[in-house]
């Protein structure tokens, strides 16, 4: 299994809501990077938002820092907003990331859980569906062929224009990330692409059928489900104590999900149903290195999984704590999981 951390780069906001720290938050998050490549993480997923509570709307300008400062690990975004994005830009952005990395590069397209970008870049929130479906479409023939004839609704047709430069990696690996909705995880079936599943609330259990719908969905679609890999993403924090897990992870978390919540109608975060999705079957992957190890493998149990996403800084937290949960998920929670499913392999024959 691959197992890696996916961040916001959260702010912290002053009293009116306005950001205070993206500089010295985006300097961190390439710090941050820097340690789980060293640790022998295998991901590292950015995402994208235009708010002033994230610091990222341009994650490929921040993976391809990071890049010039790694050797192996994995770059993604977590997610590309395809949606309101222009997939030629996209495109040849992962493209220069991935040469900078020498083929490391990745992206996670999505829908997105914001909306601000879609009045940004003049897209109508009307056309949500059809922008994704048409967009991921031009995406794909665009790391297909370098040379692109298309039309479509949303954007300008291309008329045999050829699109530079290449990526390393034939063909550059696209993931599409879903919440859970039958239709986004048939649409990444029948293409042909391994999807990223976030679980960030309730029971895990109940994704099972999601999975298996993607898989069942890939046979019928003539692909291979062996050959497509599953990503697991949830929120997390790590720490020596679990106890002192959950005191740190709490607050940030706490203040982040009620305000996200009053935007939309959701009641506000308490400490109990914190501390009850951080119980060995809830969502949260909150607790020391062995409780993360357990809850690791119960979900494998229970989606097959190949690749595990951890978001460490569900709210700001401190930096050194931050880089101790990261040492830790390296040196402890990613040898013990890999021991544990080697052997589970070799035992079943698998």
């Amino acid at each position: 299994m691959e197992i890696g951390i996916y961040s916001f780069a959260e702010t912290a906001l002053d009293a009116d809501g306005r950001q205070v720290d993206a500089g010295e938050r985006t300097r961190r998050l390439i710090e941050e990077i820097e340690l789980a490549d060293r640790v022998g993480l295998d991901v590292y997923g950015v995402g994208e938002h235009h708010r002033a509570d994230y610091a990222v709307s341009a994650p490929a300008i921040v993976l391809a820092a990071a890049a010039a400062r790694t050797r192996r690990i994995r770059l993604t975004s977590a997610v590309t907003v395809l949606s309101s994005d222009d997939p030629v830009r996209v495109f040849q952005d992962f493209a220069t990331l991935d040469l900078i990395s020498g083929g490391r590069a990745e992206i996670m397209a999505g829908r997105g859980s914001f909306t601000e970008s879609f009045p940004l870049f003049g897209q109508d929130l009307n056309d949500y569906d059809e922008l994704f479906s048409e967009k991921l479409e031009l995406l794909l023939q665009l790391r297909d062929s370098e040379r692109i004839t298309w039309r479509g609704r949303h954007r300008s047709a291309i008329e045999g224009r050829p699109v530079h430069p290449r990526p390393e990696q034939n063909p550059l690996p696209v993931w599409v990330a879903v919440g859970g909705t039958p239709t986004s995880v048939v649409r990444a079936a029948r293409l042909g692409l391994p999807i990223a599943l976030a679980i960030i609330g309730g029971a895990p259990a109940r994704f099972r059928p999601v999975v298996e719908l993607y898989r069942e969905t890939l046979r019928r679609a003539g692909h291979d489900p062996a050959a497509l890999p599953v990503s697991i993403n949830s929120h997390g924090f790590i720490a020596d104590d679990p106890k002192a897990a959950a005191d740190l992870a709490f607050p940030p978390f706490a203040e982040t999900m009620t305000r996200i919540g009053r935007e939309r109608g959701w009641p506000p975060t308490t400490r109990g149903q914190f501390d009850a999705e951080t119980a060995p079957h809830g969502a949260l992957f909150v607790g020391s290195p062995e409780q993360i190890v357990e809850k690791i493998l119960y979900q494998h149990e229970i989606f097959g999984h190949q690749r595990f996403l951890i978001q460490l800084t569900v709210g700001p937290m401190p930096h050194e704590q931050v880089l101790r949960a990261i040492e830790l998920l390296g040196t402890e929670v990613a040898p013990a999981v890999r021991g544990a499913l080697a052997t589970e392999s070799e035992t079943t024959g698998g």
